[in-house]
Protein backbone atom coordinates (compact mmCIF):
# COMPACT_ATOMS: atom_id res chain seq x y z
CA UNK A 1 0.00 0.00 0.00
CA UNK A 2 1.61 3.25 -1.14
CA UNK A 3 1.79 6.26 1.15
CA UNK A 4 0.64 9.78 0.35
CA UNK A 5 2.74 12.86 1.07
CA UNK A 6 0.88 16.14 0.60
CA UNK A 7 2.79 19.20 -0.53
CA UNK A 8 1.30 22.35 1.03
CA UNK A 9 3.50 24.92 -0.74
CA UNK A 10 0.54 26.41 -2.59
CA UNK A 11 -1.29 27.17 0.62
CA UNK A 12 1.66 29.42 1.41
CA UNK A 13 1.63 30.75 -2.16
CA UNK A 14 -1.92 32.00 -1.64
CA UNK A 15 -0.97 33.60 1.67
CA UNK A 16 2.05 35.36 0.17
CA UNK A 17 -0.08 36.76 -2.67
CA UNK A 18 -1.63 39.21 -0.18
CA UNK A 19 1.24 39.37 2.28
CA UNK A 20 -1.01 38.49 5.18
CA UNK A 21 -1.42 35.50 7.47
CA UNK A 22 -4.17 33.53 5.71
CA UNK A 23 -4.41 30.81 4.68
CA UNK A 24 -2.09 29.35 7.28
CA UNK A 25 0.09 26.40 6.17
CA UNK A 26 0.16 25.16 9.77
CA UNK A 27 -3.62 24.80 9.85
CA UNK A 28 -3.42 23.08 6.46
CA UNK A 29 -0.86 20.63 7.86
CA UNK A 30 -3.16 19.70 10.73
CA UNK A 31 -6.09 19.12 8.36
CA UNK A 32 -3.94 17.07 5.99
CA UNK A 33 -2.88 14.75 8.80
CA UNK A 34 -6.44 14.47 10.13
CA UNK A 35 -7.53 13.46 6.62
CA UNK A 36 -5.16 10.49 6.68
CA UNK A 37 -2.11 11.65 4.75
CA UNK A 38 1.11 9.88 5.61
CA UNK A 39 3.29 12.97 5.55
CA UNK A 40 3.76 16.64 4.71
CA UNK A 41 6.04 18.01 2.00
CA UNK A 42 7.34 21.59 1.80
CA UNK A 43 9.90 23.23 -0.46
CA UNK A 44 11.97 25.94 1.20
CA UNK A 45 13.18 27.92 -1.80
CA UNK A 46 16.10 30.31 -1.90
CA UNK A 47 13.76 33.21 -2.77
CA UNK A 48 11.19 32.18 -0.10
CA UNK A 49 8.35 32.64 -2.58
CA UNK A 50 5.96 30.52 -0.52
CA UNK A 51 7.15 28.55 2.54
CA UNK A 52 9.02 30.75 5.03
CA UNK A 53 11.63 29.78 7.61
CA UNK A 54 9.13 30.30 10.43
CA UNK A 55 6.69 27.94 8.70
CA UNK A 56 9.33 25.24 8.60
CA UNK A 57 10.23 25.68 12.26
CA UNK A 58 6.59 25.51 13.34
CA UNK A 59 5.81 22.57 11.07
CA UNK A 60 8.61 20.60 12.71
CA UNK A 61 6.87 21.17 16.03
CA UNK A 62 3.38 20.06 14.95
CA UNK A 63 3.82 17.41 12.23
CA UNK A 64 3.26 13.97 13.70
CA UNK A 65 3.49 11.85 10.56
CA UNK A 66 6.53 12.70 8.42
CA UNK A 67 8.05 16.01 7.37
CA UNK A 68 9.78 15.92 3.99
CA UNK A 69 11.83 19.04 3.24
CA UNK A 70 12.52 19.73 -0.42
CA UNK A 71 15.54 21.94 -0.96
CA UNK A 72 18.41 22.79 -3.26
CA UNK A 73 21.65 20.89 -2.83
CA UNK A 74 23.71 23.68 -1.27
CA UNK A 75 25.46 24.39 2.02
CA UNK A 76 23.09 27.10 3.23
CA UNK A 77 20.05 24.88 2.89
CA UNK A 78 21.88 21.94 4.44
CA UNK A 79 22.60 24.09 7.49
CA UNK A 80 18.90 24.86 7.87
CA UNK A 81 17.99 21.19 7.48
CA UNK A 82 20.49 20.14 10.14
CA UNK A 83 18.94 22.68 12.51
CA UNK A 84 15.31 21.73 11.82
CA UNK A 85 15.83 17.94 11.54
CA UNK A 86 13.09 16.95 9.06
CA UNK A 87 12.38 13.25 8.72
CA UNK A 88 13.58 13.31 5.12
CA UNK A 89 15.33 15.79 2.85
CA UNK A 90 14.56 15.61 -0.87
CA UNK A 91 17.22 17.33 -2.94
CA UNK A 92 15.78 19.05 -6.00
CA UNK A 93 17.14 21.33 -8.75
CA UNK A 94 16.10 24.94 -8.37
CA UNK A 95 16.06 27.97 -10.63
CA UNK A 96 14.72 31.35 -9.51
CA UNK A 97 12.73 32.02 -12.68
CA UNK A 98 10.92 28.67 -12.83
CA UNK A 99 7.23 28.45 -11.92
CA UNK A 100 7.73 24.98 -10.46
CA UNK A 101 10.52 22.40 -10.44
CA UNK A 102 11.14 21.67 -14.10
CA UNK A 103 13.15 18.46 -14.04
CA UNK A 104 15.25 16.07 -12.04
CA UNK A 105 18.71 16.45 -10.55
CA UNK A 106 21.56 15.51 -12.85
CA UNK A 107 23.23 13.30 -10.26
CA UNK A 108 25.44 11.53 -12.79
CA UNK A 109 27.16 14.75 -13.91
CA UNK A 110 27.21 16.60 -10.56
CA UNK A 111 28.11 13.73 -8.32
CA UNK A 112 30.72 15.45 -6.13
CA UNK A 113 28.50 18.42 -5.19
CA UNK A 114 25.48 16.27 -4.41
CA UNK A 115 27.61 13.67 -2.62
CA UNK A 116 28.88 16.37 -0.26
CA UNK A 117 25.35 17.36 0.79
CA UNK A 118 24.14 13.75 1.08
CA UNK A 119 27.09 12.90 3.33
CA UNK A 120 26.59 16.02 5.44
CA UNK A 121 22.92 15.26 6.02
CA UNK A 122 23.51 11.57 6.67
CA UNK A 123 26.16 12.42 9.29
CA UNK A 124 23.51 14.64 10.88
CA UNK A 125 21.04 11.75 11.04
CA UNK A 126 18.85 12.87 8.12
CA UNK A 127 18.16 10.46 5.23
CA UNK A 128 18.05 11.90 1.73
CA UNK A 129 15.97 11.39 -1.37
CA UNK A 130 17.10 12.57 -4.79
CA UNK A 131 14.51 13.95 -7.20
CA UNK A 132 15.58 12.45 -10.52
CA UNK A 133 14.33 11.69 -14.00
CA UNK A 134 13.24 8.08 -14.54
CA UNK A 135 16.62 7.31 -16.11
CA UNK A 136 18.60 4.17 -15.31
CA UNK A 137 21.85 6.16 -15.28
CA UNK A 138 20.46 8.60 -12.71
CA UNK A 139 19.19 5.74 -10.54
CA UNK A 140 22.62 4.10 -10.57
CA UNK A 141 24.29 7.41 -9.70
CA UNK A 142 21.88 8.00 -6.80
CA UNK A 143 22.70 4.55 -5.45
CA UNK A 144 26.44 5.13 -5.72
CA UNK A 145 26.39 8.29 -3.60
CA UNK A 146 24.40 6.66 -0.82
CA UNK A 147 20.95 8.20 -1.09
CA UNK A 148 18.25 6.39 0.85
CA UNK A 149 15.49 7.15 -1.68
CA UNK A 150 14.88 8.42 -5.15
CA UNK A 151 11.80 10.39 -6.11
CA UNK A 152 10.98 9.77 -9.74
CA UNK A 153 10.03 12.91 -11.64
CA UNK A 154 6.66 12.18 -13.24
CA UNK A 155 6.35 15.47 -15.12
CA UNK A 156 6.67 14.11 -18.64
CA UNK A 157 4.22 11.32 -17.85
CA UNK A 158 1.75 13.81 -16.37
CA UNK A 159 2.07 16.23 -19.29
CA UNK A 160 1.83 13.63 -22.06
CA UNK A 161 -0.66 14.70 -24.73
CA UNK A 162 -0.99 11.38 -26.54
CA UNK A 163 -1.50 7.84 -25.26
CA UNK A 164 1.69 6.64 -27.00
CA UNK A 165 3.73 9.30 -25.23
CA UNK A 166 2.14 8.43 -21.90
CA UNK A 167 2.86 4.73 -22.48
CA UNK A 168 6.52 5.49 -23.19
CA UNK A 169 6.88 7.57 -20.05
CA UNK A 170 5.05 4.98 -17.97
CA UNK A 171 7.48 2.33 -19.18
CA UNK A 172 10.46 4.54 -18.29
CA UNK A 173 9.06 5.05 -14.78
CA UNK A 174 8.39 1.32 -14.45
CA UNK A 175 11.95 0.34 -15.38
CA UNK A 176 13.49 3.05 -13.18
CA UNK A 177 11.36 1.98 -10.22
CA UNK A 178 12.34 -1.66 -10.69
CA UNK A 179 16.05 -0.85 -10.83
CA UNK A 180 15.89 1.42 -7.80
CA UNK A 181 14.07 -1.25 -5.82
CA UNK A 182 16.61 -3.86 -6.90
CA UNK A 183 19.44 -1.62 -5.70
CA UNK A 184 17.79 -1.19 -2.31
CA UNK A 185 16.57 2.37 -2.75
CA UNK A 186 13.17 3.49 -1.51
CA UNK A 187 11.08 4.68 -4.44
CA UNK A 188 8.88 7.77 -4.29
CA UNK A 189 7.21 9.55 -7.20
CA UNK A 190 5.76 12.94 -7.87
CA UNK A 191 5.24 16.05 -9.99
CA UNK A 192 2.13 16.93 -11.93
CA UNK A 193 0.15 13.94 -10.71
CA UNK A 194 -3.63 14.29 -10.65
CA UNK A 195 -6.65 12.34 -9.50
CA UNK A 196 -6.84 10.86 -13.00
CA UNK A 197 -3.27 9.99 -13.97
CA UNK A 198 -2.08 8.69 -10.58
CA UNK A 199 -4.21 5.55 -10.87
CA UNK A 200 -1.91 3.86 -13.37
CA UNK A 201 1.25 4.55 -11.38
CA UNK A 202 -0.42 3.40 -8.17
CA UNK A 203 -0.35 -0.13 -9.58
CA UNK A 204 3.47 -0.22 -9.54
CA UNK A 205 4.43 -2.12 -6.38
CA UNK A 206 7.92 -0.62 -6.19
CA UNK A 207 6.64 2.91 -5.56
CA UNK A 208 6.19 3.34 -1.81
CA UNK A 209 5.06 6.96 -1.73
CA UNK A 210 3.43 9.56 -3.96
CA UNK A 211 4.13 13.21 -3.19
CA UNK A 212 1.35 15.39 -4.59
CA UNK A 213 0.54 19.04 -4.06
CA UNK A 214 -1.02 21.22 -6.73
CA UNK A 215 -3.89 18.96 -7.73
CA UNK A 216 -4.89 18.36 -4.10
CA UNK A 217 -4.81 22.05 -3.19
CA UNK A 218 -6.72 22.90 -6.38
CA UNK A 219 -9.35 20.26 -5.58
CA UNK A 220 -9.64 21.55 -2.03
CA UNK A 221 -10.95 24.89 -3.33
CA UNK A 222 -14.02 22.97 -4.51
CA UNK A 223 -14.54 20.29 -1.86
CA UNK A 224 -12.40 21.28 1.13
CA UNK A 225 -8.90 20.14 2.08
CA UNK A 226 -9.91 17.12 4.17
CA UNK A 227 -12.10 15.69 1.40
CA UNK A 228 -9.48 16.39 -1.27
CA UNK A 229 -6.80 14.53 0.69
CA UNK A 230 -9.10 11.58 1.43
CA UNK A 231 -9.99 11.22 -2.25
CA UNK A 232 -6.33 11.11 -3.29
CA UNK A 233 -5.42 8.78 -0.44
CA UNK A 234 -7.98 6.27 -1.69
CA UNK A 235 -6.48 6.38 -5.18
CA UNK A 236 -2.85 5.81 -4.20
CA UNK A 237 -3.64 3.18 -1.56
Amino acid sequence: MARLGVNIDHVATLRQARGGTDPDPLTAAILVELAGADGLVVHLREDRRHIQDRDLTMLREIVRTKLDLEMAADDAMAKIALSIKPDLVTLVPERRQELTTEGGLDVANHRDRIQKIVDLLRDGGIPTSLFVEPSLDQIKAAHKIGAAYVELHTGRYSNAKRSKEEDEEFEAITQAAKLAYKLGLGVNAGHGLTYKNVKRLAKLPEIVEFNIGHSIIARSVMVGLVQAVREMKELVA
